[in-house]
């Protein structure tokens, strides 16, 4: 089977290049820009990819390649396409030269193609694409030729055809550059010539036979269920291998939707017959740790370490009949490790995740079945799993919970209030027939109190922001632009029925420069 190879230098989007390239039916894997290059001998890929970075090429210690990997490359016919930073990589390995510029470049921009190439092929003269970068390529080495351009940056791609070598200063892998998708699959399918011959579907078998290969016929399973779609699939994948050997915890931490622990369990005892499942009610020891932190990556510790700390306290408990409890199962996707600086050595830290946030003297070894995958991708197999649709169906919800939905310290009054506008906000959705159509919508708490009058009094009371965006992959979003009605409608029965908010506003900010939550 074809495959192409993206080699990570700590960008941000790095998995997503390989998940648009899956996404035209043709298998990718990400690497570590550092990986042995007999690994890549042994894979044979068709193609290799350069992503992005934080770094800058002319710093000490940056990421770098041999001059062995262009070498293998050549002789072996693999075309390289570098991007942003790979895109600086490959002129600086064949030395030309790379400067950090007076004028940065973030946002939209006006790609010119100046020169014909199967890389632009079917594109027009002028395209909008992505740019995110301060340095630029000055001059090229011999053999390489400028293909576009914009007003600032002279040497926007160029190509090396007779090496097959590759770059663009853009990023081609983000929705905010309209043709990004045709330009990658003019390099896959074109220039490197791949066949289609992969589906998210076939993971599953994948999937469970590496399950099997980790388990074997006799180690147990305790794995932490939310009741959201990675946690769910996560669950139902290895329930289908394992069976009776799995023991599925679900933990209130009291950072819960209203109802959600009720849910939760009818869904995984009742429907899907789950006979170890095992409910612990943790709210007070959560909420005593939380109490006065205002820090968003503070609580996101303290919860991801109090959370491990049930676990295991569980699990201790749970051996004394079962014994052979070796593993916890984790539905962290990519998108949790990409934003924790999980995939490579080189990645800038956005924020802590408390899936990965654990404990060095923790005795369960890890296994996260999806750890690869995007929610879209988790979704679909989920389905062919025969995952309940209302499960499937289900917007994200972030592991710290509502904790990162308050701005602030937490405690229960506040958490009450969260709650009661949230189920407020989902009915209207769900009423309006736009919550599938959504990838996320939820209430932020926000700790400002404003005047306003109700009857013929005067209230002093908090804001509530609705946050609703469209997104296809979580590294990008959009604000939702919701109908105006239903938004007043929400508005209106918050402040109405949700004692403590007297005032409702409406985010608008996009990823980047926001990211989804709030914290």
């Amino acid at each position: 089977m074809d495959s192409v190879i993206v080699l990570d230098f700590g960008g941000q989007y790095a998995h997503l290049i390989a998940r648009r390239i899956r996404d035209f039916g043709v298998y990718s894997e990400i690497l570590p820009y550092d990986v042995d290059l007999d690994k890549i001998r042994k894979i044979t890929p068709k193609a290799i990819i350069f992503s992005g970075g934080p770094r800058s090429i002319y710093e000490k210690d940056s990421p770098t390649i041999s001059n062995e990997f262009f070498k293998f490359t050549f002789e072996n016919k693999i075309p390289l396409l570098g991007i942003c930073y790979g895109h600086h990589l490959i002129i600086h390995k064949h030395e030309g030269e790379v400067e950090p510029k007076e004028t940065k470049e973030y946002g939209r921009a006006n790609l010119i193609i100046i020169e014909k190439s199967l890389l632009f092929d079917s594109l027009d003269r002028e395209e909008i694409v992505w740019m995110s970068h301060g340095d630029q390529v000055i001059s090229l080495p011999n053999g390489f030729k400028i293909l576009a351009k914009t007003d600032t940056c002279p040497i926007a791609s160029y190509a090396n055809e007779d090496q097959l070598l590759y770059g663009v200063q853009f990023h081609p892998e983000v929705v905010n550059t309209p043709k990004g998708n045709k330009i990658l699959e003019n390099f896959v399918f074109k220039i490197a010539q791949c066949k289609k011959e992969w589906k998210v579907e076939g993971l599953i078998d994948k999937i469970i036979e590496e399950i099997k290969n980790e388990l074997g016929p006799d180690k147990k399973v305790i794995l932490g269920l939310s009741g959201g779609v990675d946690s769910s699939v996560t669950a139902v994948l290895i329930h289908r291998v394992i069976g009776d050997r799995l023991h599925s915890v679900f933990v209130n931490n009291g950072l819960l939707r209203k109802n959600e622990e009720i849910e939760v369990q009818n869904t995984f005892k009742e429907q899907l017959n789950f006979k170890n499942f095992h409910y612990i009610d943790a709210q007070e020891l959560f909420l005593k740790r939380l109490e006065n932190i205002e820090d968003p990556e503070e609580k996101r510790k303290i919860i991801g370490h109090t959370f491990i700390e049930v676990f295991e306290n569980k699990t201790i408990e749970l051996e004394k009949v079962n014994p052979d409890i070796k593993y916890l199962a984790q539905g962290t996707i990519y998108p949790d490790r990409v934003e924790t600086s999980a995939t490579s050595n080189a990645s800038a830290k956005i924020k802590s995740h408390h899936n990965v946030t654990l404990p060095e003297d923790m005795t369960l070894q890890i296994i996260e079945p999806l750890k690869d995958l995007y929610k879209d991708e988790v979704r679909r197999i989920g389905i062919k799993l025969g995952v309940p649709k209302e499960i499937i169906s289900r917007h994200p919800f972030p592991g710290p919970g509502l904790a990162v939905r308050i701005v602030g310290s937490i405690n229960k009054e506040k958490l009450d209030i969260l709650r009661k506008a949230d189920e407020i906000l989902i009915d209207e959705i769900k009423k309006a027939g736009v919550y599938e159509s959504l990838w996320q919508v939820f209430c932020v708490f926000l700790p400002l109190k404003t005047v306003g009058v109700m009857g013929d009094s005067r209230t002093y009371e908090y804001i509530c922001a609705i946050r609703a965006v469209e997104s296809l992959d979580v590294m990008t979003a959009n604000f939702a632009k919701l109908n105006w009605d239903l938004l007043e409608k929400i508005g209106t029965r918050i402040t109405n029925e949700v004692k403590g908010i007297n005032r409702v506003v409406y985010d608008i900010t996009n990823k980047p420069p926001g990211t989804i939550e709030y914290e």
